[in-house]
């Protein structure tokens, strides 16, 4: 089983719902995690609400930093556009995704970057032979 941790600055908004889709469209074929560089503490209630409007629970899960998985062998790191800001995760495989920032956006793009996110994490699943 393939393990992918989805990486972002606060692990509130993008690197969240990357983790979601991930245990959605990958259940039992890859583990996902995701972790923030400098994480808020909590899960955007924006990501949330998009969330449940794909049948996916976000309240369940929690911001963490990168300490937590110190240590712990990744094959698939994706930082999700966060240039600099994303530490360098050891990894077998790195990719940068250059997916927007929604926190300030309004909810019609929000979901964009939602529904952008499900299509990339598909993509990634079908790439590593877990298709979703």
């Amino acid at each position: 089983m393939k393990t992918i941790l989805f990486v972002c600055v606060e692990n509130s908004n993008r690197s969240q719902m990357a983790e979601a889709f991930a245990r959605l469209h990958g259940a039992g074929r890859v583990a996902a995690a995701s972790a923030g560089s400098r994480p808020s503490g909590r899960i955007n209630p924006r990501a949330i609400a998009a969330m449940a409007e794909k049948g996916y629970d976000l309240t369940t899960h929690t911001s963490k930093g990168l300490e937590a998985f110190n240590g712990t062998p990744v094959d698939v790191v994706v930082t999700m556009g966060c240039g600099d800001e994303c530490p360098l995760v050891p990894a077998a495989r790195r990719i940068d995704w250059r997916i927007p920032d929604p926190r300030e956006m309004d909810e019609v793009a929000f979901r964009g970057v939602r529904d952008l996110i499900e299509g990339q994490v598909k993509g990634l699943l079908s790439a590593l032979g877990a298709p979703g």
